[in-house]
């Protein structure tokens, strides 16, 4: 039994060690653009039903019913990590190409071999071709090409976009369009502020920003990390105190083998 003892104490020190690296990788995004935190989730593990005292079995108060066993646990588990997509603070940058969601929504993009990967980080660059792309250089899918002969861009809250001619008129350049998911927590993060679909995160819905509950864009904004460093400071210090006293069970543990152990002497 003081064997089940250690490997349950030892699983709350590996589940606490793990929800310790999400916090901290939170923590490490706070500045990120777009960034969406993690929560780590657990479950308990299988239970085993260990026979008891039978001279006591059959006592007032005794939840076994008197079958003369009760269950014990084995630990707790790691189960998922489950991204938060609360609206960050939406920033000012003056940036003509950089644009953010206010509401649901994401980006389309396709990298070179044509996979289509979904993002919230909307600072947008130029490439040689004049088309807008991500910082990592991935095509805005459907692709806005801007004229080099245009004097400015308008992006408008409904996605579209027009090139400012030096002569005051306006020439459309096309429509940034927008996709959701019936679950984005499924969608599955890929690093550089992408997503991928997963069957978890369901087909992606495409539409029009600012219809059919569809964010609205918003031209020289950038949307901030959602993560909030006054509760991942207090989820830390929680973290820590619960792998403290998993330890602390460790080593009485321990203390109660050995005297076990010196009882022969």
């Amino acid at each position: 039994m003081s064997n089940r003892a250690l490997r349950t104490a030892a699983s709350g020190m590996y589940a606490q060690q793990l929800n310790i690296e999400v916090i901290s990788n939170n923590m490490a995004n706070m500045n990120t653009t777009a960034f969406k935190k993690n929560k780590a989730e657990f479950q308990d593990l299988m239970y085993q039903e260990v026979v008891v005292n039978t001279v006591n079995s059959t006592a007032p108060g005794n939840l076994s019913s008197g079958t003369g066993t009760i269950q014990v646990g084995n630990g707790v588990k790691p189960s998922t990590t489950q991204k938060s997509f609360l609206q960050g603070d939406v920033t000012p940058t003056s940036n003509p190409l950089d644009v953010a969601i206010q509401g649901e929504g994401f980006f389309q993009v396709r990298k070179v071999d044509g996979t289509i990967l979904y993002t919230r980080d909307g600072s947008f660059k130029l490439n040689a071709e004049g088309n807008l792309v991500t910082a990592g250089g991935y095509l805005l899918d459907p692709e806005i090409s801007l004229d080099e002969s245009s004097v400015g861009v308008i992006i408008g809250r409904d996605g579209t976009v027009e090139l400012q001619q030096s002569d005051g008129n306006r020439i459309p350049a096309g429509n940034i369009q927008l996709v959701r998911f019936l679950n984005p927590g499924g969608l599955l993060a890929l690093g550089d502020n992408l997503y991928g679909e997963t069957p978890e995160s369901g087909r992606p819905i495409l539409g029009n920003p600012g219809f059919d509950d569809f964010g609205e864009i918003h031209q020289g904004y950038l949307e901030a990390s959602n993560v909030d460093i006054v509760e991942e400071m207090v989820s830390m210090i929680g973290a820590q105190r619960a792998y403290e006293i998993n330890s602390k069970t460790v080593k009485t543990v321990e203390e109660m083998m050995t005297m076990a152990n010196n009882l022969k002497r």
